[in-house]
């Protein structure tokens, strides 16, 4: 090997060592002591009851509710997303900046003052209910349920389904689409033969940025649920902070690790799958 190519690699090693020291100190450390916690005991002896203590009733209703949750904001966001970005497309909105900047202008503000505007605006007295007196509809106990839970996981992680997808259906060759039509399809039935199947990488890549952070969330329904709602973030959280049992809680966010991984690989998978055969 010359000694110019030495160098080069030298020097690539070198730039790419901060990066590394982030990599270890940040992720690789901590994942080891939160494993530690989770296969060892109070005195440090080697168990298994960690992991295994999210099937205790308490966990594992907080793990499915957790499961619904996370399934209900995905679907809501895929049902909402697909009309938005193709009205975004048909009014030629879709290569300006500016309909980009109207979606991601949320993202901007502080995710908790987000989160308690939704709780004024849900709340038994709030612009909500007041909205609907005038309407002679009556007000609606939407504060503290479920319903409030889903209103604020969907409002907070529809960005990230619109974005691959968007970036997916603007990729597509308008050739495409303009031949199904001169063929005789009609707007579903190119979107179902041609748009759609076209978006699906980008469709799985939001599954994934919206069904994983939605479903190990715990402020949201710390807030909007008041605080008696339970998902399995919360439980964690609890663990962590007010039980102090570190193993506990190490061990249901190794087991919730474990699902999450298991899910993004399936997720992966049908990604791939998805990119060999392109249309229906």
């Amino acid at each position: 090997m010359s000694e110019c190519r030495l160098k080069k690699i030298n020097r690539r090693s070198f730039l790419a060592s901060p990066y590394a020291l982030w990599i270890v100190g940040f992720t690789i450390l901590p994942l080891i002591i939160i494993f530690k916690y989770a296969l060892t005991d109070g005195a440090g002896a080697f168990t298994w009851d960690n992991l295994l203590s999210i099937f205790s009733d308490v966990h594992i209703k907080a793990f499915w509710f957790s499961i619904e949750i996370a399934a209900g904001c995905t679907i809501i966001c895929i049902l909402l997303a697909y009309p938005m970005v193709l009205a975004m497309k048909n009014l030629g909105l879709g290569r300006k900046g500016l309909s980009m900047f109207v979606i991601i202008l949320p993202m901007w503000m502080n995710f908790i003052l987000r989160i308690l505007a939704w709780q004024m605006i849900l709340s038994n007295n709030g612009i909500l209910n007041f909205l609907l007196g005038k309407l002679g509809m009556g007000p609606v106990a939407i504060a503290n349920t479920p319903a409030a839970i889903m209103v604020g996981v969907v409002y907070d992680y529809l960005p990230y389904m619109i974005l691959p997808i968007f970036n997916a259906i603007m990729d597509i060759d308008e050739d495409l689409i303009e031949a199904a039509r001169d063929l005789g399809a009609g707007g579903f039935t190119v979107f179902r033969r041609v748009i759609f199947p076209l978006s699906v990488p980008g469709l799985l890549s939001g599954i994934v940025m919206v069904f994983v952070p939605s479903m190990t969330s715990f402020v949201v329904s710390d807030i909007l649920g008041g605080g008696k709602l339970q998902l399995i973030g919360n439980v964690i959280e609890q663990e962590f902070t007010v039980g102090y049992n570190w193993n506990v809680g190490s061990g249901l966010s190794v087991t919730l690790m474990i699902f999450v991984l298991i899910s993004m690989m399936f997720t992966v998978k049908q990604k791939s799958e998805g990119k060999e055969s392109v249309i229906w």
